[in-house]
């Protein structure tokens, strides 16, 4: 019988959500300009962290 490991990255999540929160408080945004951000930033945090293409 196989054992099936099940791992959670609950820290992950809360690093991400405390990011946004901070960065939303740090730019002083309004509730549209923050809920907008909840989409856009993780797209910017992804297109910095990835490596180079060439």
């Amino acid at each position: 019988m196989e054992r099936i490991k099940i791992t959670q990255h609950t820290s992950l999540g809360a690093f991400w959500f405390a990011g946004w929160l901070f960065s939303i408080g740090y730019l002083h945004l309004n509730f549209w300009m923050g809920l907008l951000g909840l989409f856009v930033w993780p797209y910017f945090i992804g297109v910095h962290l990835a490596p180079p293409l060439s």
